[in-house]
């Protein structure tokens, strides 16, 4: 269950796995890679079963939402490939500090999967009050009691935290820092309905822990996640998810970071909320 992640997002005021190669032993001086990858892969393949991911997108004004869905207006923008960005500005609003408010369109749905893809795919899913927070923000009422139960269970187990190095209040060990960010690269609609709409999210996640120390050093893995949403509350919630490898790049010969490149870099460079 994959979970992926990602821990804020900034205001946008007026705008709305290739694996990597890394080398056969830890980079960060740990114990000889393969093992440890494992590790990290179980723990994703736990939390993408019980979490999988979806993404933001809305009009900063509601008023925008005909002009921007329309055919009388879709004439005249234009032609882009159904990958491309629609430029259509990001939800000015939050819940639990995850956008919030997408519009009733089929962008607005695959806006919402995206980022809520990022949030359940975040090291603050490893922190309790938090990932009650995301879990009741995300997910439809009639399903998140479930959810709240099922998470709570597979981030709160010891054998799972010991796997993946951390301790059993979801810390990392002292000189590391955990990392589990989710990276969308895109979206697509397999189903829509005026109230139901079935969006999957294509991502890339970084997990691991960064510090001379790790022995389970941050790792690129590629997922697809499929997301049924629901149009609730006058807001998308996700009703069900499910999750599959790839499709993953081929890998470049890259050198991989030291471990301190990777803390600053992790430290350093936020998140965004996601529009399609």
């Amino acid at each position: 269950m994959s979970p992926a992640d990602e821990q804020g997002y900034s205001d946008y005021g007026d705008t709305g796995h290739t694996r990597t190669r890394l080398p056969d032993n830890d980079p960060y001086g740990g114990a000889p890679r393969r093992p440890t990858r494992s590790s990290s892969r179980g723990l994703i393949t736990v939390v993408g079963v019980v979490v999988l991911l979806i993404a933001a997108i809305a009009f900063a004004n509601r008023g925008d939402h005909s002009s921007a869905d329309s055919s009388t207006t879709k004439g005249a923008q234009p032609h882009t490939a159904p990958t491309d960005a629609t430029g259509t500005r990001p939800v000015g609003t939050k819940r639990s500090g995850i956008p919030s408010g997408f519009a009733h369109t089929e962008q607005g749905a695959q806006s919402a999967a995206v980022n809520y893809a990022v949030a359940l795919g975040s090291a603050d899913m490893f922190n309790t009050a938090r990932r009650h927070e995301i879990v009741n923000t995300v997910y439809a009422p009639d399903v998140a009691a479930a959810r709240l139960s099922a998470t709570d269970s597979a981030y709160s187990s010891p054998e799972f935290l010991a796997n993946i190095g951390l301790s059993k209040d979801g810390s990392a060990p002292a000189g590391q820092l955990f990392v589990s960010r989710v990276i969308p690269a895109g979206t697509k609609v397999v189903a829509a309905e005026p109230d139901k709409t079935t969006v999957q999210v294509w991502y890339t996640t970084l997990f691991g822990l960064s510090g001379n120390a790790s022995k389970n050093p941050v790792t690129e893995s590629w997922y697809t996640a499929t997301y049924v949403l629901k149009w609730v509350d006058n807001d998308w919630k996700i009703s069900s998810d499910q999750q599959k490898d790839g499709p993953v790049p081929v890998g470049r010969d890259q050198r991989a970071s030291t471990a301190d490149d990777m803390t600053k870099a992790v430290e350093e460079y936020g998140g965004f909320t996601y529009a399609r």
